[in-house]
């Protein structure tokens, strides 16, 4: 932390005429910006493609962050966090990130696993298993059900509960999430053996969460905030709030998208998809958290290597080969992206040259958003050889 100099009463005269005198565009970039001291330069090639990808996409508002060197680099907000209050987003803002949130239950069950309270291969259902025999009727148990581990669920291998043919995680919604375990256990048979076959699975990450309130013996919000987050001073993530009603300060607004099969933002039971898809960050934040598990040098990360080479080994199936243990992998590359109502995101590392990037936003954005957000993010921001990125570090 750097220090100040107190200024003298005719110094700050000075210093108070400058300021009003200075152009309106440079105290709004400060005030965007909010971190005093630090000189962050504006990186046209960045603006310019963010200006664009907002543009076509009508997107009220975004976050980015850069890291290169777990050092950042890059951090930035562009347009409203409330365009009906007209409130300008700045980088402190909260925003959805959907299924990034994937990528945090995922460090959170391999902490628990460093902890010696958890294995990989530790069965999920039966006797002796992890949630035991707890949820749904006997007749339920089926080999299959028995045969599920953690592995398979953070692989998205457990032969069940495809986001694309039936996904069990928004149905039946007077339900808590004990009683949607055992109707989901009931009426939605493990259909494959498990470990053979890619289905992407909001539900498994919802067990995932689930596994973590049993082991920790805290929810799954709080194990994170306290286990995970506040070690690495983290302390403004959260799991969103469910109306806007309940809106806290510092959380965007999210907006409808329009598209064929958006929901009204306010309308989901966060509490409920929270380990699939529930937190708000800022984009500081995420890369924050990035760098603490990205297996680079600079900072030391909070998860052993054995951890982070089993969070990004791919398994080999016949149907896909890129999914790891809550990230996309092509080493060493790794990202996650995330579309949820009122929000679309990613989250990504470059192993290569060792910048990590996250964006987020406030509003989800019609189909064709994934592409080009895919190509934002690495050929716009984290593989551009272009760009000469400051030798700063803003966390």
């Amino acid at each position: 932390m750097k220090n100040y100099r107190l200024l003298t009463k005719w110094g700050f005269a000075m210093m108070f005429c400058i300021a009003l005198i200075g152009c309106s565009k440079d105290k709004e970039e400060k005030e965007e910006k909010e971190i005093p001291g630090i000189k962050q330069k504006d990186i046209a090639l960045v603006d310019d493609k963010v200006a664009e990808f907002m543009t076509k996409y009508n997107i009220p508002g975004l976050t980015l962050a850069v890291t290169k060197n777990e050092k950042l680099v890059y951090v930035k907000a562009y347009g409203y966090a409330d365009t009906e209050a007209n409130e300008k987003a700045t980088i402190t803002h909260l925003f959805r990130v959907g299924s990034v949130s994937k990528p945090i239950t995922s460090i959170a069950i391999f902490k628990l696993i460093d902890e010696g309270k958890l294995t990989l291969d530790a069965k999920v259902f039966g006797e002796g298993a992890v949630l035991g025999t707890t949820y749904g009727e006997s007749a339920a148990y089926t080999t299959n059900l028995k045969s599920i581990t953690v592995r398979h669920l953070l692989n998205h291998t457990s032969g069940a509960w495809t986001n694309t043919t039936n996904d069990p995680l928004p149905q039946q919604p007077t339900l808590n999430n004990a009683q949607l375990l055992s109707w989901v256990i009931n009426n939605h048979p493990v259909t494959r053996e498990p470990g053979t076959f890619y289905a992407y699975s909001n539900f498994g990450y919802f067990l995932l969460g689930q596994i973590i309130e049993k082991v920790s013996g805290k929810t799954y919000e709080q194990y994170i905030k306290e286990s995970v987050l506040a070690p690495i001073g983290i302390t403004s993530m959260k799991i969103s709030s469910a109306t806007l009603a309940q809106r806290q300060p510092n959380e965007v607004k999210f907006y409808f998208s329009g598209m064929a099969g958006d929901v009204d933002p306010y309308s989901e039971n966060l509490n409920r998809i929270a380990a699939a898809g529930g937190w708000v960050a800022s984009a500081k934040d995420l890369t924050k958290l990035l760098c603490y598990v990205d297996g680079f040098s600079n900072r030391k990360d909070i998860l052993s290597n054995s951890s982070i080479t089993a969070m990004t080994t791919v398994p080999t199936l016949s149907n896909y080969t890129q999914y790891a243990a809550g990230w996309t992998v092509v080493s060493p590359y790794w990202e996650h992206f995330g579309s949820i109502s009122g929000g679309y995101s990613v989250l990504a590392r470059n192993g290569k040259d060792a910048i990590n990037v996250a964006i987020i936003m406030n509003k989800r954005g019609i189909s064709s958003i994934r592409t080009d957000l895919n190509n934002l993010c690495w050929d716009g921001i984290a593989t551009n050889a272009e760009i000469n990125w400051q030798d700063i570090d803003q966390f």
